[in-house]
């Protein structure tokens, strides 16, 4: 569907939209109407190519629905891998291997175990599995990332640059974050560049079993997710201090530094120094944010500072 869209939506070419059910998936509009905004959806598009089968990502925390199998048909969309082209060391133990890929130059070290018995496991170019961690797919880890020893992770998605330690279950991790220590991260979805403390945990059930709410900052309120299980949201170039408890749904804005006893609130908006009432300034927060990214070769582009100076002027509804 995006490489269709993608085609379609060219100088020269006409408008064309996309629906599936009710929902806008997306619409190509060289000319749009100066009264866009204002019609609804039927009056301003036409050339409507109805889709099936696409998964639409109408609230946040639809991000983390089946991740374990929207993990093991990602991996499959990367073709048929065969042979272990990485390092696989003595001890070492690969359960249904062939359900399991490991990249050139990717490291499995004594005593891990990959077992792909219940979904593909895929260890991408340089990637390291050290000693004594267990991976029971479908998982996928990014390139150059490193599951720590001892760390146990499942039905989850890790990507490129990362540190993972601890026990992971069915969770996203983007690129450039850590979790290099023991806790727990349960049906949790942590955004780029960020670092969570040693000894950090997630609830992701809460004690009566009921649904999870969480923080739609649209509503500004709390809304029902319909989720029985939902752990923690955290968004780019965030960090929490060693030793933090999140509770269950919780939800953590960008550029947010934690840290303070007992569980933090169930809501940071971005830019939250240690509390909510505490703004992380822009300079400073960009300052550090361009010295972490340095470190792995990568800049700050203007871009971003734009987008980020905007998050922040408009923090207390992120």
């Amino acid at each position: 569907l995006l490489r269709s869209i993608r085609e379609a939506a060219r100088t020269g070419k006409p408008e064309k939209s996309w629906k599936q059910g009710d929902t806008l998936i997306a619409a190509w509009l060289p000319k749009p109407p100066a009264d866009l905004l204002e019609r609804t959806s039927a009056e301003a598009l036409s050339n409507v190519q109805s889709v099936d089968g696409e998964v639409v990502i109408q609230r946040f925390w639809d991000l983390i629905n089946d991740v374990p199998e929207r993990t093991a048909n990602g991996i499959e969309q990367l073709g048929r891998l065969s042979g272990h082209q990485g390092t696989i060391q003595s001890g070492a133990l690969l359960v249904h291997p062939k359900n399991i890929h490991i990249a050139q130059g990717a490291t499995i070290r004594p005593g891990a175990v990959l077992n792909a018995e219940d979904g593909p496991i895929h260890i991408a170019a340089n990637a390291t599995i050290e000693e004594n961690a267990v991976v029971r797919g479908p998982v996928f880890l990014g390139e150059g990332s490193v599951l720590k020893s001892g760390a146990r992770i499942d039905g989850s998605a890790v990507g490129p640059g990362c540190k993972v330690g601890g026990e992971v279950h069915e969770s996203i991790i983007h690129s450039y974050s850590n979790k290099a220590h023991d806790g727990y991260l349960g049906n949790s979805y942590i955004g780029r560049w960020c670092n969570l403390g040693a000894g950090t945990n997630t609830s992701n059930l809460k004690n009566d079993y009921c649904e999870v709410s969480l923080y739609d900052s649209v509503e500004d309120a709390f809304v029902g997710s319909g989720r029985q299980f939902a752990g923690l949201f955290m968004g780019d170039h965030s960090k929490c201090a060693i030793n933090t408890m999140f509770n269950t749904g919780t939800v953590v804005g960008a550029f947010c530094n934690l840290f303070s006893s007992g569980f933090p609130l169930r809501h940071i908006p971005s830019f939250s120094w240690g509390s909510p009432d505490i703004a992380y300034q822009i300079g400073k927060a960009l300052r550090v944010a361009e010295t972490v990214m340095a470190r792995r070769g990568i800049t700050l582009s203007k871009a971003d500072r734009d987008l980020l100076s905007f998050v922040f002027e408009n923090r207390r509804a992120s």
